[in-house]
């Protein structure tokens, strides 16, 4: 039962001491005066005078009904319940004299020969008990009001505090955020300068050994066309490859075509044909199925290795030195086996390697400057990380200070936590300020019913209601939303929910921050 606490009393003050104005069958006291018998009556929707021995004579003459207020006469009239000893009610003439008894006084039914029996005092006594342990709630929360309104004041306060000693620790912070900024950007120089370094000798050795592989193949494919191995290659032996037909449209390789690819002669040595495989090795087909020449890769290791001042791997750095030899290439030194240890086998590095083998692990000059730079990027990242938390510090605090948790921040204790009640089918979860969920009880996942919107509530008690917004859409419907009902109450607890509306929901919230002081309000002597 929803009351405000000055209703509550005076329903406790009414009964005790009433005395019942007379005043014609089925009239409120609040209208007695209307009613003043010996004078005219006046409709009370003022279309007509009558005499006053026409009030309740069982004859409708006003058409708002308003002479016949303890008969049955008018079809729109309505009969007032003295009710002494409980409380005074309304009902339609219509039930007048229909035997059932509406008025627990058992007025409504004086002419019917209904066996009615008044049972006003102990509906009161009753209901005035039930509204006595209601008024001590009320008190009981009204006094831990006063202390949540208390904790929230020095909670307040602490928070100002601790907001302003954040705020000073984050000049500190910014400032070794900047500094440590210069020295990252200072290791990263040098650490940069020597991988380009590193990455140019790579490149250049790769250079070397295509190099070396394009020559390797020259004299392979030599070795091929020297049919007579008479150490020159002849017109006669390059027809043999008529993929080498610069016109192919024809379908036919002359020995003049032939010719001209070896420069116009009958024949070339070696040091000829060099200038001949420029001109043919995109289109020549090697007579064997295996055209590849391996070249090691340990050549290119020495080299690089000899630009270095030290061992690439410190025998106490290689966490893999027992590991079996394949790891790292055979003895025949594979190039396409070979892979630097793991611990130095960076990404960057495997960006780098293809066909010509796997880049070489950085110089331990180079290693040195590239983990002083990781170290100053760990330090300036960790630093830079401490600052954005003071500053997400910063703002919940700054954004708690400002909430409105009521005229004296009485609803303060309730942010960041969250309640629940369990039904036959769902848990549901209302995390005030915050949101307000539903899951089912034997396992699914969770629906959003509404994020915090604002209070709601009429203009004269605006903290009665909370709405929660912009929930999980219906399927073919609005999102989802919440009002949360806040009643007084010594404990806070959610005590029901419903959905009164598809996809609207209602929750019935207690709480003792709403809870009013009660004010004794004068006895009413008269019914």
């Amino acid at each position: 039962m929803a009351m405000s606490c000055q209703s509550l009393l005076l329903l406790l003050c009414v009964g005790a001491s009433a005395v019942e104005v007379q005043r014609p069958r089925g009239v409120p006291l609040s209208k007695k005066q209307f009613y003043e018998e010996g004078k005219p009556f006046t409709c009370l929707d003022g279309s007509r005078t009558i005499p006053f021995d026409r009030v309740n004579d069982d004859y409708c003459d006003c058409q708002d009904g308003s002479d016949e207020p303890g008969t049955a006469a008018c079809p729109n009239g309505s009969f007032h319940c003295t009710n002494a000893g409980f409380r005074p009610a309304f009902i339609p003439s219509s039930r007048i004299n229909d035997g059932i008894c509406d008025c627990c006084d058992t007025t409504d039914e004086y002419n019917s020969g209904a066996a009615c029996q008044n049972t006003c005092r102990e509906l009161g006594r009753k209901e005035r008990e039930s509204l006595q342990k209601m008024a001590e709630i009320a008190k009981e929360g009204f006094l831990l009001k006063q202390q949540l309104i208390h904790e929230a004041k020095s909670g307040l306060e602490e928070k100002k505090g601790k907001l302003e000693d954040i705020q000073g620790s984050k000049k500190d912070l910014e400032a070794k955020v900047e500094a440590l900024r210069t020295v990252k950007e200072t290791a990263e120089h040098p650490e940069k300068e020597a991988k380009e370094r590193h990455l140019k000798a790579w490149e250049d050795q790769k250079a070397v050994i295509r190099m070396e592989k394009d020559k390797a193949k020259m004299a392979e494919v030599f070795q091929e066309l020297d049919d007579d191995a008479n150490g020159f290659v002849s017109v006669a032996e390059l027809l043999s490859h008529s993929e080498l037909d610069s016109d192919s449209s024809d379908g036919l390789f002359t020995e003049a075509e032939a010719q001209a690819l070896l420069g116009g002669v009958d024949e070339v040595d070696m040091v000829a044909f060099e200038s001949v495989w420029n001109n043919i090795k995109e289109k020549y087909v090697s007579e064997h199925s295996n055209t590849d020449i391996p070249t090691p890769v340990e050549t290119l290791k020495e080299t690089v290795s000899d630009n270095s001042d030290s061992e690439p791997y410190p025998d106490d750095d290689n966490p893999e030195e027992e590991d079996d030899d394949d790891d790292y290439g055979d003895e025949d030194g594979d190039e396409g086996d070979y892979k630097p240890p793991p611990s130095t086998q960076s990404q960057e590095k495997r960006d780098h390697d293809d066909e010509e083998g796997t880049m070489p692990p950085y110089s331990q000059e180079t290693q040195n400057l590239i983990d002083a730079a990781q170290k100053a990027r760990d330090e300036f990242d960790e630093a830079e990380k401490a600052l954005r938390e003071v500053d997400d510090q910063i703002r919940n605090l700054e954004k708690e200070i400002s909430f409105d948790f009521g005229p004296s921040a009485e609803f303060s204790y309730l942010y960041s936590q969250c309640y629940e009640l369990t039904t036959g089918e769902y848990v549901y979860r209302l995390c005030p300020f915050n949101k307000v969920s539903q899951k089912p009880k034997y396992g699914g996942s969770e629906t959003n019913l509404g994020t915090w919107g604002k209070w709601a509530g009429p203009e004269d008690n605006v903290y009665a209601l909370m709405k929660y917004e912009h929930g999980t859409g219906c399927w073919q419907g609005p999102n989802r939303s919440t009002t949360v009902k806040l009643t007084c109450g010594k404990e806070t607890v959610v005590t029901s929910t419903s959905e009164p509306s598809r996809c609207e929901y209602l929750m019935e919230f207690t709480t003792p921050a709403v809870c009013q002081e009660l004010q004794m309000p004068h006895e009413h002597e008269e019914l």
